[in-house]
C-alpha cells in the first residue's frame, strides 16, 4: 500500500502544479493583470509556507518527515497534525467553490480533480503518521476521517457567502489558491527527488501535468 501510495504522489502533485501554472494563473492574468496575479500567488504560496514552518500542513509534502519510519511512535504529533490538516483541508474546499462561480469549464473539472488525487496519497500518509501517534486504529481513523471531513465544510461555506459577496471577490482567493496549490504540488515532488531520485519523481509530476492540461482543454472543447 506504501509504494502504490508513493507511486501517485508525483503525479498527483503533478495535476496540482499544472493546475495552478497552466489554468489559475493565466486566468487571474486576464482578470486582474499580471502584476496582482504574482503578489495573490506569492501571498498563497508564502501562507503555506509561514503555517508549515510551526506545523506540517501536508504530509505528503513535508521535507522533514520519513514517510519509511511511520511506525515510530510520535508523541504529541496528533493535535498539531490534525488542526493543520483540517485547515488545509478547509482550504480545499473553499477553493473548489469559488473555481465553481466564475472560472472557465476547464478549471471547474480540473481543479476539483487536482485536489481529489491529491487527497489519496495525503489521505493515506496523513492515516499512517496518525496511527503511530495514536493508541488505535479507529481513533486514527476517525481523526483522519475528521480532518480532510472539513474539505465540505470549506466548500459549503464558499458557496453560502457567494451571494452576498458577489462575482469580483472570487479572483482574489484564487489567486491565493493558486499559490498553496503550487505549494503543495512543488513541496511534494521535491520530497519524492530526494528520496527516490529525480527520473521517477519528474516523470510522474510531468504526466500530471500534462493530465492537467489535457483535462481542462479537453473539457473546454468537449462542453464549450
Amino acid at each position: 500500500m506504501r509504494r502504490r501510495a508513493r507511486a501517485v504522489v508525483p503525479f498527483s502533485a503533478g495535476v496540482l502544479l499544472g493546475v495552478a501554472l497552466f489554468g489559475l494563473v493565466p486566468e487571474l492574468a486576464g482578470e486582474l493583470g499580471w502584476t496582482i496575479s504574482l503578489l495573490l500567488f506569492a501571498g498563497g504560496y508564502g501562507l503555506l509556507l509561514l503555517l508549515n514552518r510551526y506545523y506540517p500542513v501536508c504530509p505528503t509534502c513535508t521535507h522533514d518527515h520519513d514517510h519509511n519510519s511511520c511506525s515510530t511512535e510520535l508523541h504529541g504529533f496528533a493535535g498539531p497534525l490534525i488542526a493543520a490538516a483540517a485547515l488545509h483541508s478547509f482550504l480545499d474546499g473553499w477553493s473548489i467553490a469559488t473555481v465553481q462561480l466564475a472560472v472557465p469549464l476547464g478549471l471547474r473539472v480540473a481543479v476539483p480533480l487536482a485536489v481529489a488525487l491529491h487527497k489519496v496519497p495525503e489521505g493515506i500518509a496523513l492515516g499512517g503518521i496518525l496511527r503511530a501517534a495514536v493508541k488505535t486504529r479507529g481513533a486514527a481513523l476517525g481523526w483522519c476521517a475528521l480532518a480532510e471531513g472539513t474539505t465540505l465544510a470549506g466548500g459549503a461555506l464558499g458557496l453560502l457567502m457567494a451571494p452576498h459577496l458577489g462575482t469580483r471577490w472570487i479572483t482574489y482567493p484564487l489567486g491565493i489558491t493558486a499559490g498553496w496549490l503550487f505549494y503543495l504540488g512543488y513541496h511534494a515532488v521535491h520530497e519524492e527527488w530526494r528520496s527516490r531520485g529525480a527520473r521517477p519523481a519528474f516523470v510522474s509530476a510531468l504526466a500530471g501535468i500534462a493530465g492537467a492540461a489535457a483535462i481542462q482543454r479537453g473539457a473546454e472543447a468537449l462542453f464549450g
